[in-house]
């Protein structure tokens, strides 16, 4: 009688451990797809993101050679990282916020017209206006 109650014990010890360890892991398991989707979302706004998908729209456009897929992704990303450090989010009447703006455009310009031919780059200044 004495060994079927401890044997009893013991199995009752050993199932509620293990349903700790299946909550927990259940529990873990939901946190981390919740945790993958707020990552997934915040990926899409990342300069470098914004940079590709644009660059992509103008290699279809203006039919880019990978040396200035490359060339014109870098551009994108500086002005992108440019206009979330000085621009995004900020008074677009103020002073500064509007001469950072045009020095940031300038830039991005002037590599635009490095990268890009002379009729690739009269095609991307009529797609921008």
């Amino acid at each position: 009688m004495k060994l079927v109650t401890l044997v009893t014990l013991k199995l009752e010890k050993t199932m509620k451990n293990l349903f700790k360890i299946v909550t927990f892991s259940f529990v873990m398991l939901l946190g981390m797809g919740s945790m993958t989707a707020q990552t997934l979302k915040q990926d899409q706004n990342t300069p470098e993101v914004i940079a590709k998908q644009k660059t992509e729209k103008l290699s279809e456009a203006l039919g880019l050679n990978g040396d200035q897929q490359r060339a014109v992704y870098r551009a994108l990303v500086v002005k992108e990282n440019n206009y979330a450090k000085d621009v995004n989010g900020k008074d677009a009447m103020n002073a500064a916020v509007v001469a950072n703006k045009k020095k940031h455009d300038e830039v991005f310009e002037t590599s635009m017209k490095k990268a890009l031919t002379d009729d690739q780059y009269k095609k991307w200044q009529s797609l921008r206006n």
